[in-house]
């Protein structure tokens, strides 16, 4: 599972052989099944993940206990409830397995000491955290000034993948709507 990894990060990073080692040594391999939780709300989030294969979602529970999805996403990449992990603050965010996930995860303590070690996991970390700005910047801006239907078809054009592996439910509630309301553009689009 660290090939995957390893290329991600070495495609623009020049990695030593020692580095490469280091990955392998702090990145431990891990699977879950569907809708598993890995990361609980009121406790600190313990590890960021790199998704090897499978669908992860980031959600609250808003004040009428409805669940709120924020996230999600597919592989390749990383997921986390990012800020939280980064501080070492109590997330108020569950992280959960839409599907069965290959993953490997790395704990705040041993990223730390990699990056630390690494010139290449220095730089590759700027580069991801830029990456993460740049995506959360557009969403948020995708949210405020597109309609539910544009919404949906930007994410159809971006990520088609999850269109085709996530329930319409989290897809609605991620992009700010209600299932029915989806499912009425839905049938507008195929139509």
């Amino acid at each position: 599972m660290h090939d995957k990894l390893l290329a991600y990060i070495c495609s623009d990073h020049d990695c030593t052989q020692k580095e490469i080692d280091a990955v392998r040594k702090y990145f431990e391999p891990v699977a879950f099944s569907k809708n598993t939780v890995i990361e609980e709300a009121g406790k600190v989030p313990q590890y960021l993940y790199y998704i090897v294969s499978g669908y992860l979602r980031l959600f609250y529970m808003d004040q009428n206990g409805n669940e709120v999805t924020t996230h999600i996403n597919c592989p390749p990449g990383f997921f986390t409830s990012y800020s939280e992990f980064i501080d070492g603050r109590v997330s108020e965010n569950k992280v959960e397995c839409i599907t069965d996930c290959e993953l490997l995860r790395i704990s705040k303590t041993d990223l730390d000491l990699l990056i630390h070690e690494s010139q290449a996991m220095k730089d590759f970390s700027i580069s991801v955290f830029q990456q993460s700005i740049t995506y959360n910047e557009n969403r948020s801006k995708a949210l405020s000034v597109l309609n539910a239907e544009q919404r949906y078809l930007k994410l159809m054009e971006e990520y088609p993948e999850i269109i085709q592996n996530v329930p319409i439910q989290y897809i609605a509630s991620f992009l700010g709507m209600k299932p029915e309301s989806l499912s009425r553009i839905r049938r507008k689009i195929i139509n």
